[in-house]
């Protein structure tokens, strides 16, 4: 009889998540309404910002933000990391800029200060941060730049970089609430800042209905049915990063003789474990065939560095992570039968 499958990654949810839906569709708002602007305001009280919009997903977030920054001309350069989701390249193009693509941090996999230090131009407009994996970037150092910041902490809510929360550094920092993210709305996706003016220009983008005066607008909107579990979801978040360090630390004691490196901490971070991602000492290729074979699914942390898909040179340490990484199963959700064999799969694999 073939054993059980373990999901990569699936969602954490309760009845309550359930009846939170429920109540918002017999309120008759199935549009964007007042549980929009609650979550909106929940949101900023969490991350310790002032202002917020939310919106359909967070490469809508990530369009928007770098509209309000006044990015869109066709010279207008916004460095980026390699060795990220796709969606951050789209959301520059979508913008009308030019993505500056630098390498990573071989141990952390978050953005390379020294790279970005040498691809500032005059032409830079923008820097996208990325926190990989629930693990936070050197904010301190990215932020003595000078160059606007848009944090992207679709992977890292709740964490922290020297005791202050992700998506508190930059002018605007972005959310995703996608189904298998640290919180989920189905799909949403949100901007905050300490600056009415900027969240006041994304509000303005990301309706086109009813407007007197023509602008390039967008249908960018979320619902409050998603609002609804996503303020549900938000109320359990820090018992969701509790749990997700409960595994990883498991999985450090569990792992520590076992034939690859384990996730970097260095002091003053506090990763929430989005991803527990190691890095085999080989291509990761034939330990994801063997997981696949053991139904425990683990995968390439990003499917493609982004200098692959545009066919450029150089990225060791991008290259480097998208040969050996490989994310293994951590969710809160997990079962301890599930967790057991996670371990014992490892185990005998490495």
């Amino acid at each position: 009889m073939r054993s059980e499958i373990i999901p990569h990654s699936r969602p954490t949810l309760t009845e309550a998540d359930i009846e939170a839906v429920v109540l918002a569709l017999k309120s008759g708002y199935l549009s964007q309404g007042p549980l929009v602007q609650e979550f909106e305001k929940k949101m900023v009280q969490f991350i310790g910002k002032k202002e917020a919009a939310a919106v359909s997903s967070g490469s809508a977030a990530l369009h928007l933000a770098l509209l309000a920054l006044g990015v869109g001309g066709k010279k207008d350069e916004v460095i980026i990391p390699s060795f990220v989701c796709s969606a951050v390249l789209n959301a520059v193009y979508y913008a009308g800029a030019i993505p500056v693509i630098v390498d990573i941090e071989p141990l952390s996999f978050n953005i390379s200060v020294d790279a970005v230090k040498g691809a500032i131009t005059r032409k830079t407009k923008a820097i996208i941060v990325p926190h990989m994996f629930g693990c936070p970037s050197e904010m301190d150092k990215l932020s003595e730049l000078g160059i606007p910041i848009v944090e992207d902490c679709a992977q890292a809510i709740g964490a922290t970089f020297k005791g202050q929360k992700v998506g508190s550094f930059g002018p605007l920092s972005v959310f995703s609430f996608y189904t298998t993210k640290v919180l989920t709305t189905g799909e949403g996706g949100m901007v905050v800042s300490d600056s009415e003016d900027l969240i006041s220009k994304i509000k303005d983008l990301r309706d086109y209905d009813e407007r007197d005066r023509y602008l390039l607008r967008y249908n960018y909107k979320m619902t409050d049915i998603q609002a609804a579990l996503g303020l549900n979801q938000l109320s359990h978040l820090e018992k969701f990063i509790a749990r997700r360090r409960e595994v990883a630390a498991r999985y450090f004691e569990e792992f520590k003789n076992c034939n690859f490196s384990l996730p970097i901490w260095k002091e003053g971070k506090e990763h929430i474990y989005y991803r527990f991602v190691i890095k085999a000492r080989d291509d990761a290729s034939p330990y994801l065939e063997k997981f696949q074979q053991k139904n425990v699914i683990c995968r390439r942390p990003v499917y493609l560095p982004l200098h692959l898909y545009l066919n450029l040179a150089g990225f060791p340490y991008a290259s480097e992570a998208w040969h050996r990484a490989i994310s293994i199963p951590l969710y809160p959700s997990l079962t301890e039968k599930e967790i057991e064999k996670i371990v014992a799969t490892v185990k005998e694999i490495f």
